[in-house]
């Protein structure tokens, strides 16, 4: 990449993981901190984690294909506004039911098929797979510090003052796209059913129901998370992040050795299943082991390794699969799958918990990693390339 492309890649990739950061980081905790809220449930609690994932699914499109129409930096402004003030309501909230109505709003700002199909338009052909790699890397790592930041703040600030930086990191993000250009796609079209089964091909809804399945088992497994640290008298919820954090280095040195051989020597299909089965062996193993401070980091870096990986090569693969003129709306539904699965994850993994026990989870995330792996085995390998 140039060094337009380069800076303009990082644009993106900030305005990424702060956004990410902020969904992000009461997973580790929410769990044990939503008791502290009024009628609160377990079935509660799964919603309010899953909730904005039912927004963004619905948005999702509108947004890509508004972009699409109007442009991207203009959309992304909009997302980010009603990112910022759902934020504010749940800041501000007492109950549960605010929790959930504040999280709707933030994911009603539902700009991530917006930002990957701007980061397409800008970046050429040949430098496309490294862009949308690193911009996967960067919402990894968003990911992990908000393993590590989402514990040590709200322990200082309480739960509320954690909602309060959320809300700041959408004001830094605006902050970012006001220094981007303004791009608006040459080529135009018509929300038409015509045009959206030009991006329903096999190939691209493989890709989406990964996606789907990757955040649904992520959702579910930070439903139970943060329980079974205090369940198992691991280690402390406020002091959770010294855990996260060896985690975080060693699931990255693991990821890295897939992420090259997926996207310099195009081993998709071997990268796939290998991941997907560190994930099938991390969640059978937190499901039948009695849990120590070392299982648990073991078998959480398992599945962090596969994760990473993951989220890593599918965005470059949906880029190159999709056409210049219809990124935006295949991003769209590409990122509505995400967040359907985190949604969907959110209420059954907060419905299993309530109706069975926690270690039923486990049982559910299992399940659907082998049929996501049957899916892969029967694929061409030249499907995800």
């Amino acid at each position: 990449m140039n060094k337009q492309e380069r800076v303009f890649t990082f644009k993106i990739s900030l305005i990424m993981a702060t956004r990410m950061l902020g969904l992000f980081m009461i997973f580790p905790i929410f769990s044990v901190y939503a008791s502290k809220y009024t009628n609160t449930t377990p079935y509660l609690i799964g919603l309010a984690i899953g909730i904005y994932g039912l927004t963004q699914a619905l948005l999702q499109i509108p947004f890509g294909y508004l972009s699409d129409k109007y442009g991207r930096k203009s959309m992304i402004n909009i997302g980010l506004i009603i990112f910022f003030i759902g934020s504010i309501v749940v800041a501000n909230s007492t109950d549960i039911i605010g929790i959930v109505i504040g999280r709707a709003l933030q994911g009603s700002g539902a700009i991530s098929a917006v930002l990957m199909a701007f980061l397409a338009d800008f970046i050429s052909d040949n430098q496309r797979s490294k862009a949308n790699a690193f911009v996967g890397v960067q919402i990894g790592i968003a990911f992990m510090l908000a393993l590590l930041l989402g514990p040590i703040i709200s322990a200082k600030l309480g739960i509320s003052g954690l909602f309060w930086i959320i809300a700041l990191l959408s004001i830094i993000a605006l902050i970012i796209v006001s220094t981007m250009p303004d791009i608006k796609p040459k080529e135009q079209y018509t929300l038409s059913i015509v045009n959206i089964k030009k991006v329903l091909n096999i190939d691209l809804l493989r890709l989406d129901f990964s996606i789907f399945a990757l955040h649904l088992i992520l959702t579910c497994a930070f439903i139970a998370m943060p329980i079974v640290l205090e369940e198992n008298n691991i280690i402390d919820i406020k002091d959770s992040w010294q855990i996260y954090l060896p985690i975080i280095m060693l699931s990255f040195i693991g990821m890295l050795p897939m992420v090259i051989l997926a996207s310099k020597h195009k081993k998709i299909k071997p990268v796939f299943l290998s991941a997907i089965t560190l994930l099938i062996i991390s969640q059978i193993l937190f499901y039948q082991t009695q849990l120590t401070y070392t299982s648990f980091l073991i078998f959480l870096t398992l599945f962090f390794i596969a994760f990473n990986a993951l989220e890593a090569i599918l965005p470059s693969l949906i880029a190159s699969g999709a056409s210049a003129d219809k990124r935006g709306l295949a991003m769209g539904l590409y990122s509505t799958s995400q967040f359907l699965g985190v949604f969907v994850g959110g209420i059954s993994g907060g419905r299993i918990y309530n109706i069975f026990n926690l270690n039923s989870v486990f049982l559910f995330t299992t399940f659907i990693a082998i049929i996501w792996w049957i899916i892969i085995l029967t694929t061409k390998q030249k499907t995800p390339r």
